[in-house]
């Protein structure tokens, strides 16, 4: 193999290795071992890839609202489990359930929403994974 070959074989490696560690698990991120449950207003709903994200002004102590995110699944398959990208407007008050984030910020991962009327919405990620 002459070098320029090599050149081109190893720049080919590098940018595959590259793409692999650009979609991260979200085990490195979140506690899969704690659920937590926030309960607060939606400021947006971002139905895109590669994860969506609900922001939520949740009450903290005194009162004051604090910022939450949540990340959801991509599109595709939160449509699988009865989400549309009206599932959520800002206004909206809803009760998140979900995995939180390892270093302490106000970031969780979506286990399950449910509306004020206490109606969930689409198919919760625990009863998606026994369907």
């Amino acid at each position: 193999m002459n070098r320029q070959s090599l050149v081109i074989a190893a720049t080919i490696a590098a940018m595959v290795a590259g793409g692999a560690q650009a979609h991260h698990s979200f085990a490195v991120f979140f506690d899969a071992n704690k659920v937590v449950r926030i309960s607060g207003v939606v400021t947006d709903f971002r139905f895109v890839n590669p994860h969506g994200e609900i922001g939520l002004n949740v009450p903290g102590k005194g009162g004051k609202a604090e910022q939450w995110r949540v990340e959801t699944n991509a599109p595709v398959i939160l449509r699988r489990r009865g989400w549309t990208g009206d599932s959520l407007k800002p206004g909206n008050m809803v009760t998140i359930e979900g995995w939180p984030s390892r270093d302490g910020k106000r970031y969780i991962r979506l286990l399950k929403a449910t509306r004020a009327d206490g109606t969930v919405i689409g198919i919760p990620f625990d009863q998606a994974a026994q369907q």
